[in-house]
């Protein structure tokens, strides 16, 4: 985008009119939570302090964000406390006596027999290195079963140390685990008899077309272009294609307002706030899996909310930024297109997060302009995180606010490979072996090349999203300030909908179960199959998905996840009709369509979605 339409895009669209409350709003800023970065950069503004932030951020390039003191904080506690740990030391060395045991009555069974006894150990459930007829051969059938032995050997001997942290233990434990899946059997053409099959088949020509695809791959990454085949998925061409118009505009976000598709709509609208983390056409993918045409279709007014991919020029933008500028001058321009009518919010991820922040901001507040709450796998409570807690404490946020500190933002290849490295099984290793040394390509898919269409995150942003709500749990707590106050979760009184998924590396559940905990209001809870992306994009029709889902009434007891999960029945099948559902049951009736556009303009002259932000690199 030139520099001209960027800054053009900062202004509203040219109708003659804008949200008037969000102008009051934006006339005064709002009293910070704690010191931003950028008050504390003042703090750090003589030549050594520059001087030792420049270091670490050129280390921080190197390392991918990941800091080195943190992982050398986490080593030294587990060396020291096992140094200080007799017992935990003959432990495992009994172990290792008893498992070389196990290992050598195998192979001599195995010797004998021809193979034909069952190992010695087997593969985890979710672990499909292994599971191939030609793995089952001796001596493959030994190269790993040995090195499953190994691995099970290390994960004892980095848990269960006396005296070590948490956090800490969970660190060893991972980037040992990293450091075996490095050196997995299956990553090397010599020990991988998939490899060696396929290699004798094609008298190598498979590694030849590796070695090419690892060329390709390389050439994009080096070029910032995307990987092969996301070409083919250009929103507006063939994602993010469902009808609509940009009806406002500001520094921060495109409003989309979708043309109706039924002669009557249910009156209350519904407005999506995807996270800024990720393009917001994750949900109006292909037409088949668009969320967003999904419910037009049902007769739903929808709006979404398309961020602006920030550069260093909004180094300063902060959380309370995205709420002001995001979700609440969003409210202001759908109420102008639907007056007096409550709003049905939708959160994903991050985005639900803040959706979060502001509805217990406006419920203290006396606004009522909710009519219920839906979080897509989004966090209120960071306690319980999952594995992307490895990659947060102080030292690591310190170490990121350096790095972001020097370009003003965080770049998406840098969040992109803390995420690949909790899933290093499925997202780098096996890609290697399937494309570089199978010499296969595995097809693009829409959700793949959206999931390559990265974003950035501000500094300030990030920093304050790092510090008060996953270090200090902030929101959780009743700690968190808006506009110098604290505000509640429990003060919502709107009816809830979350939605969990069963393999979430990025909000777990279970994190997601406690707006159950953590409000006094109606919540309904649903789990269902995939992850954080896949699961949320769960179209009716798609194979092998299910789901659980119950609610729980505002004055009803708490029941804890694990002992829901075991009395909640599974429905097969997508779970998008059971939420469409629960929403028309808290509408208010059906009316005709509202006008596309505020007040005053001119459908016609309105720029169509998907806009302008979802183009910017």
């Amino acid at each position: 985008m030139a520099e001209a339409d960027v800054k053009a895009d900062a202004r509203e669209l040219d109708t003659g009119q804008g949200p008037s409350a969000a102008a009051g709003r934006a006339a005064t800023a709002p009293a910070p939570c704690v010191a931003p970065p950028a008050a504390r950069d003042e703090a750090e503004t003589s030549p050594y302090a520059v001087m030792d932030r420049a270091l670490r951020a050129s280390l921080a390039h190197l390392t991918q964000g990941l800091s080195p003191f943190a992982l050398a904080a986490a080593w030294q506690d587990w060396a020291t406390g096992l140094a200080l740990s007799p017992g935990k030391r003959a432990e495992l060395a009994e172990k290792a006596v008893r498992k070389a045991a196990r290992f050598a009555a195998h192979v001599g069974t195995a010797t004998m027999t021809g193979g034909n006894c069952p190992p010695c150990i087997e593969p985890l459930p979710q672990d499909k290195r292994f599971v191939g007829e030609d793995w089952q051969k001796p001596p493959f059938s030994f190269i790993w079963q040995g090195f499953l032995l190994a691995q099970q050997w290390w994960h004892n001997a980095t848990t269960g140390v006396p005296g070590m942290t948490e956090q800490h233990e969970r660190m060893v434990e991972f980037g040992a685990r990293q450091w075996l899946d490095t050196v997995s059997p299956s990553n090397f053409p010599w020990t991988n008899p998939e490899v060696i099959r396929k290699t004798t088949a094609e008298g190598g020509m498979n590694l030849f077309r590796g070695w090419a695809n690892f060329l390709e791959d390389w050439q994009r990454a080096v070029a910032g272009r995307p990987p092969v085949g996301a070409e083919a998925y250009r929103p507006g061409k063939n994602v993010a294609v469902t009808p609509g118009k940009v009806i406002y505009r500001n520094r921060l976000i495109e409003l989309i307002q979708y043309a109706p598709a039924t002669e009557t709509v249910w009156r209350e609208p519904v407005l999506i706030v995807p996270a800024w983390i990720m393009k917001y056409y994750i949900l109006d993918l292909s037409p088949h899996n668009s969320l967003v045409r999904w419910l037009v279709e049902r007769g739903h007014t929808v709006f979404i909310i398309s961020w602006k991919n920030p550069t260093s020029e909004d180094r300063d933008l902060g959380l309370d930024d995205y709420r002001r500028l995001g979700v609440m001058e969003a409210l202001d321009a759908i109420g102008q297109v639907v007056p007096d009518t409550p709003v049905h919010g939708v959160g994903y991820c991050l985005g639900g997060t803040l959706l979060a922040i502001a509805a217990a901001a406006m419920a203290r507040d006396g606004d009522e302009r909710f009519a219920s709450l839906t979080f897509f796998a989004a966090q209120v409570d960071f306690t319980e995180a999952g594995e992307i807690m490895l990659f947060i404490d102080d030292k690591q946020v310190a170490f990121l606010e350096d790095m972001m500190w020097a370009q003003g933002y965080l770049d998406t290849k840098q969040m992109a490979g803390a995420f690949r490295m909790l899933r290093s099984n499925d997202l780098i290793w096996s890609r290697m072996v399937h494309d570089y040394l199978m010499g296969e390509r595995q097809p693009m898919t829409d959700l793949m090349a959206w999931n390559a269409d990265g974003t950035r995150l501000p500094y300030r942003m990030h920093s304050e999203y790092l510090r008060q709500l996953f270090l200090k749990n902030d929101l959780a707590e009743g700690r968190y300030r808006v506009e110098g106050r604290p505000i509640a979760l429990s003060d919502i009184r709107a009816p809830i909908f979350a939605v969990g998924t069963e393999r979430d590396h990025v909000a777990p559940w279970r994190s997601v179960y406690k707006f159950n905990l953590l409000t006094d209001t109606e919540v309904t809870f649903l789990l269902t199959s995939g992850g954080h992306n896949a699961g949320i994009v769960s179209e009716p029709g798609h194979p092998r998905r299910h789901y659980r889902v119950s609610k729980r009434a505002a004055d009803a007891p708490y029941v804890d996840p694990d002992r829901w999960c075991e009395e909640t029945p599974v429905n097969e099948g997508s779970w998008w009709p059971a939420w469409e559902e629960w929403l028309a049951n808290r509408s208010t009736g059906r009316a005709r369509p509202p006008r596309m556009g505020l007040p005053g303009t001119d459908a016609a002259a309105l720029e169509d979605a998907p806009g302008s932000y979802v183009h910017q690199p």
